[in-house]
């Protein structure tokens, strides 16, 4: 498979992955919405409601990461990298890729596996005793992090083999 070709079935993967969890917020503020409309109006508030609201949140906001590094929306602080060559700008990048970048999303891909994976095991339940929850979300930190491995090994071709470089065309 062409590089190029690995590079645009990564950036699909995290376009789609993108556009369909954005929709999430939706059920976010829909249970913020219940909330205040049971708090208020009816004076009946419910306590599971803060954690799923988390849960959502937390789980909309993890599982963009990728996306947003398709979309380059991460923190980047650019004040000297901007002025240096663009050959200097892509051995800094591939060192940090190297360094920071993979490191840390493997170990945040192994901890989050055994974290979700305990939880399962313990059948492990939120403080008012909601089951399925801390489960639920501690699975999906692994799989943030292999959508981010996903759009990071792209990313990272694109530094090392830029568009219309040749030698990215082979089989």
């Amino acid at each position: 498979m062409r590089i190029h070709g690995l590079t645009k079935i990564c950036d699909g993967v995290s376009e789609w992955t993108g556009r369909i969890v954005a929709w999430s917020i939706w059920i976010v503020m829909g249970l913020c919405v219940l909330e205040v409309v049971s708090r208020r109006v009816f004076g009946s508030p419910h306590m599971w409601t803060v954690d799923v609201t988390n849960v959502f949140y937390g789980a909309h906001f993890m599982l963009l990461a990728g996306y947003a590094l398709l979309y380059r929306a991460h923190v980047s602080v650019d004040i000297f990298y901007i002025f240096l060559s663009r050959r200097t700008q892509s051995i800094i990048s591939v060192i940090t890729y190297l360094l920071f970048f993979f490191p840390f999303v493997l170990v945040l891909l192994y901890v989050g596996m055994d974290s979700a994976i305990d939880s399962w095991r313990f059948r492990e339940r939120t403080v008012i005793g909601l089951p399925l929850i801390y489960p639920i979300l501690k699975t999906i930190t692994p799989l943030a992090a292999f959508l981010l491995i996903i759009q990071g090994v792209s990313e990272f071709l694109r530094i090392l083999f830029p568009p219309g470089n040749k030698e990215a065309s082979y089989d």
